[in-house]
């Protein structure tokens, strides 16, 4: 329900519980009482106390009589005083012409590693007493939230901006160039490198939407890592082949994970085609695995450039380069290392990233191992033949 749906329905039933209250029991005389359980309609209290929202009921003279329990976590109340000055003074407006009034404010965040708590807030009388009712909805996830899918808009439409304009100029050249066969087939080879680039986003974007939305894996089951890391290499040697990198397997065989094959394997693919485009030719990518008390860790190192310092924290952001120019010279995605990122935390694991300018990185997939304990299994391991 919106904040305004939810705000008209409580200033409704507070009214009308109010103005109940003083039909039925015009004589009586309401208690003192304290700041927390003063004067106040009968069952508004009751009401109050079941709202997620934050709420407080402000007397004449700006007390309040009643606070939700999220209005004192957030900070907006203490003791018997409104702290919001902007709330304050938006109670008085209202106090005086009888209006309902809404609007936005952001406060000093009250929780752990949040600066500012943004609120939207709906001030409405409540009854004849200059009793004031003040909703307030914190908004600050969804704010971000909509930040998130503003910049990701942005960056996909940036990103599929490049290959179609790509295409359509390449079509234009040999249009212009159809007596040059030579050329001809030069710009085709380009059309088929920026369309395969085109397919590469489109295919990242989808498996990235697929998991991004927290949903359970539909089916998981039992997955062998050897056969997830012999297919995510057998994927990979083709590119690391014309750069003349070789790929190793090695460590622990027979482990095995719960989850979902398919995705577990697009993210080995990810580290490792990541590996080889940023590794020099004449290298090696080496993926290794070892067990870790409950859980299975799956590494994929690399001798190439190192990632700095700085960027470490960004590294498995949508769409981030630490060199745009040379991503894009290798016809990355930039959507690789989220998508680790997300199989990971689906699989109710993670991904961490160890890595120095000149010496190369690592990058390990830690995932809770079948069973509960990661125990190695003698096997006709797949990747015997890998090797």
């Amino acid at each position: 329900m919106s904040l305004a749906a939810l705000a008209g329905f409580m200033v409704g039933a507070l009214a009308v519980l109010f103005y109940r209250n003083q039909i039925e029991a015009p004589s009586r005389t309401q208690p003192a009482g304290d700041a927390d359980t003063g004067s106040l309609p009968q069952g508004v209290a009751s009401v109050l106390a079941v709202l997620p929202s934050s709420a407080v009921v402000l007397d004449a003279e700006d007390r309040v009589l009643r606070a939700s329990s999220a209005a004192r976590a957030f900070g907006l109340v203490k003791g018997d005083r409104l702290m919001a000055a902007e709330l304050l003074a938006l109670a008085r407006q209202v106090r005086r012409d009888g209006e309902i009034r809404e609007t936005e404010i952001d406060v000093a965040g009250h929780k752990f590693g949040q600066e500012i708590t943004n609120f939207a807030v709906r001030v409405a009388p409540l009854g004849s007493h200059g009793q004031v009712l003040v909703l307030a909805e914190d908004q600050t996830e969804r704010r971000r939230v909509e930040a998130v899918r503003r910049d990701f808009v942005a960056n996909v439409s940036h990103e599929l901006k490049t290959p179609v304009g790509a295409l359509s100029l390449l079509a234009e050249t040999i249009q212009d160039a159809a007596d040059d066969p030579e050329a001809v087939t030069r710009f085709a080879g380009r059309m088929q490198h920026e369309a395969a680039r085109l397919t590469y986003l489109v295919q990242d974007l989808i498996t990235l939407s697929r998991i991004q939305g927290a949903e359970p894996i539909p089916t998981p089951g039992q997955v062998d890592i050897d056969q997830a890391v012999h297919d995510a290499i057998d994927h990979c040697n083709t590119r690391a082949g014309a750069k003349d990198i070789t790929l190793v397997a090695g460590g622990a065989e027979g482990l095995r994970v719960w989850g979902d094959d398919e995705l577990l394997v697009t993210a080995l693919r990810n580290l490792i085609d990541n590996a080889v485009a940023y590794s020099p030719e004449h290298t090696r990518v080496v993926v290794s695995v070892r067990p870790a008390g409950d859980s299975v860790e799956i590494s994929v190192s690399d001798q190439g450039i190192g990632i700095p310092e700085e960027s470490l924290e960004r590294i498995f952001e949508r769409f981030f380069r630490v060199d745009a120019a040379r991503s894009r010279a290798t016809g990355g995605t930039g959507l690789g290392l989220a998508i680790v990122k997300h199989v990971a935390m689906a699989h109710a694991g993670e991904v961490s990233v160890w890595s120095k300018e000149g010496s190369g990185s690592t990058f390990t997939l830690r995932l809770p191992a079948f069973g509960g304990t990661a125990i190695a299994v003698p096997s006709t391991s797949p990747l015997e033949a890998a090797r």
